[in-house]
């Protein structure tokens, strides 16, 4: 290490010291002692790591670390501080939190938190089904006999595959062994679950007759995957899931379809295609199918699991099932959300849904409010441009929605890519944060992703820090 290094950090501030300093004191009685030296702890450390590795090369006095404690303290405590204004134009952003709940959702979290009836029949006051009511909306809304519910849709992959084809061949096309975030590979899965991968066909291209000459005594299941957030293009192709669930049915084998975003209703009217419905994919004939709760369906975190009603109930009797199960915030959150499908009232109640169904007068009104308020600000420059959001969070990669953006940059070309950096990273340290894109030195705020609400706050925050930028 440098000796530089060496001498600078002894300068760093003990913990005792920094709480006992008046600005320390009242960080305490503000927000508590504990959650106070906990946050305090890890400005030093980070402090520390950032001397050692030579990005900063100086210690800051004792009045600027007790101000980053307190902007981490305020980001702690307050429900703003998880709150985020999405102006990136990806509508189910993945990092944060992919798909928004409707408000009946969130309001059903909130009552969900004290005593609720998760699993006892109001009848007979006998233990119940916790996800009766799931099903019953699921059976309506997809034509499917029987439903189940657990945390994610890895999850679901998972016990599906273990109750269908432990020990047994599952036939995959090599099109279809996806890996997506998180280091989740669907062979590493299919491995973990017993069930035996028999990959056929090539990456690009799997014909019928492959799966045909692969099935044998021991084969346990047919499996199409949806490819999430990939897509082969040119001389590529896969039997349909349909072609599937017919030479399943000749076979008298189960088919699996994995549809990862699994929406329940059709989005082609959005201008988007490429995405079975849950009930569509039952229609031809899967005996099982796999989805996410907060993609396209637009709930909380889930694995949905809809199908054959022999099939599910040898799910709920696996010993994973009550590993996997979710629990009460998940299930009236989720309740709540498909309500609104049963009421044929999503596009109205679900924010994914209403960005969609947005119009290009609304977008425009919205981006010359946001430049109207900022012509105050000089040496900058503010357009209103078209551009394209997608719907994200693995759902239909490569399919774009029209939408405006407006483009702030600065005037003076010298300092532009740096004002842009600043501001984007200025912009993610407020209460709530702001994300955005950046790209030709240019922040880039799309108006189709911002919820009710955040136009208001992202303009309030850009007039603040864009004047500390311009004056520093």
């Amino acid at each position: 290490m440098d000796e530089s290094v060496l001498n600078i950090l002894p300068q760093l501030p003990s913990v005792s010291r920094c709480l006992g300093s008046v600005r320390g004191k009242e960080l305490c009685a503000q927000f508590g002692e504990g959650a106070a030296k906990l946050e305090l702890r890890s400005v030093i450390e980070r402090l520390r790591q950032d001397l050692q590795s030579g990005t900063r090369n100086e210690v800051p006095n004792m009045e600027s670390l007790l101000g980053l404690v307190r902007e981490r303290l305020v980001r702690l405590t307050s429900p703003l501080g998880r709150k985020a204004i999405n102006a990136t134009g990806v509508l189910l952003h993945t990092g944060l939190g992919r798909a928004p709940l409707a408000k009946n959702a969130l309001d059903a979290l909130a009552m969900a938190g004290c005593f609720s009836v998760v699993q006892v029949d109001l009848e007979t006051g006998e233990r119940s089904l916790r996800e009766a009511k799931i099903e019953q909306m699921l059976r309506e809304l997809t034509g499917c006999e029987a439903a189940t519910v657990v945390n994610n849709n890895a999850a679901a992959t998972f016990i599906v595959l273990q109750v269908l084809a432990r020990a047994k061949e599952v036939i995959v096309s090599r099109g279809h062994l996806i890996e997506i975030g998180g280091s989740f590979r669907m062979p590493d899965v299919m491995a973990q679950s017993g069930a035996l991968l028999r990959e056929v066909g090539t990456t690009n291209r799997t014909h019928l007759h492959d799966y045909d000459a692969a099935i044998g005594a021991d084969t346990g299941a047919l499996m199409h995957v949806h490819p999430s957030n990939y897509k082969i293009q040119g001389f590529a192709g896969t039997p349909g899931l349909d072609e599937l669930c017919a030479l399943g049915r000749k076979h008298g084998l189960p088919v699996i379809a994995d549809l990862g975003s699994g929406a329940i209703v059709p989005m082609d009217k959005y201008g988007l295609s490429d995405n079975l419905t849950i009930g569509e994919a039952l229609a031809m004939g899967a005996a099982l199918t796999c989805s996410s709760g907060d993609k396209l369906i637009c709930g909380p975190q889930a694995g949905i699991i809809c199908g054959q009603k022999k099939w599910i109930e040898q799910v709920r009797k696996s010993p994973f099932a009550r590993m996997f199960r979710v629990g009460k915030l998940t299930l009236s959150a989720l309740e709540a959300t498909l309500l609104h499908y049963v009421n044929g009232a999503h596009e109205q109640n679900i924010p994914l849904y209403r960005m969609l169904c947005v119009t290009e007068d609304e977008l425009r009104q919205r981006g010359e409010k946001l430049i109207g308020a900022l012509t105050n600000l000089h040496r900058i420059e503010l357009a209103l441009l078209d551009d394209f959001a997608y719907v994200g969070g693995g759902s239909l990669p490569a399919q774009a929605v029209p939408t405006k953006i407006v483009r702030l940059a600065l005037a003076d070309k010298s300092r532009k890519n740096q004002f842009a950096q600043e501001l984007s990273t200025a912009l993610r340290f407020c209460v709530p944060p702001v994300f955005c894109r950046v790209k030709d030195e240019s922040l880039l705020f799309d108006l189709r992703s911002l919820l009710p609400g955040d136009l208001d706050e992202l303009t309030v925050a850009l007039k603040t820090l864009v004047s500390q930028k311009i004056g520093a």
